[in-house]
């Protein structure tokens, strides 16, 4: 039997359906993240993220190393 949860989003509080158990068929499928997004997000949220939080997190993420590496590199 799939797992459905109706969840709210920890970032931004909107509501969403959270299908852990048919994950091909989840809001958030399709979404990919590196190892290195993907404990960037961990580090701020323990549980899931609504699709358009997770790409923004994903965008805000490529920012941030884009900026860091800038800065570095001077």
């Amino acid at each position: 039997m799939c797992k459905h949860e109706h969840k709210n989003c920890p970032r931004c509080g909107e509501g969403f359906e959270c299908k852990v158990g048919d994950v091909t068929n989840c809001q958030c499928y399709g979404i990919e993240l590196s190892v290195e997004e993907e404990a960037f997000i961990t580090k701020q949220y323990t549980d899931c993220l609504c699709r358009s939080c997770l790409q923004q997190l994903k965008s805000r993420y490529t920012l941030f190393v884009e900026q860091k590496d800038r800065y570095s590199n001077r």
